[in-house]
């Protein structure tokens, strides 16, 4: 049985990794503390998170002073066999950034159609 604890869902549609990987996409200078408050996970399982992602390929770790910067490699397909097939760019693209206020406003209605019964 899973359970919620006080201010988190039970469940959740993404994972954690996903979840970190989004935050570095966010912030590629952030750091491990940081991502794992955004996340709500501890920063050592942020760290554990961020080697993972690393040695599977999707980010690149350099020492820039005495700060980490993160770089996400482009066209990584997602693990499961199910979306295999799709790149984790789209991911990104779609939740990785912060969209511009003229992109969040409300869609204008479609164009109307021919109708078939019009001359």
């Amino acid at each position: 049985m899973v359970t919620s604890t006080p201010g988190r869902p039970a469940w959740t549609f993404l994972t954690n990794h996903a979840h970190v990987l989004l935050a570095v996409a966010r912030n590629p200078d952030a750091l491990v503390a940081d991502v794992a408050a955004q996340v709500g996970v501890t920063p050592r399982a942020a760290l554990s998170i961020l080697r993972d992602l690393e040695e599977a390929g999707y980010l690149v770790r350099t020492r820039r002073g005495r700060r980490t910067h993160y770089e996400i490699r482009p066209h990584q397909h997602f693990r499961h066999p199910s979306t295999a097939q799709h790149e984790v760019d789209g991911l990104l693209d779609l939740l990785g950034r912060e969209r511009p206020s003229s992109l969040t406003a409300e869609r204008p209605p479609p164009p109307p159609t021919a109708r078939e019964d019009a001359p």
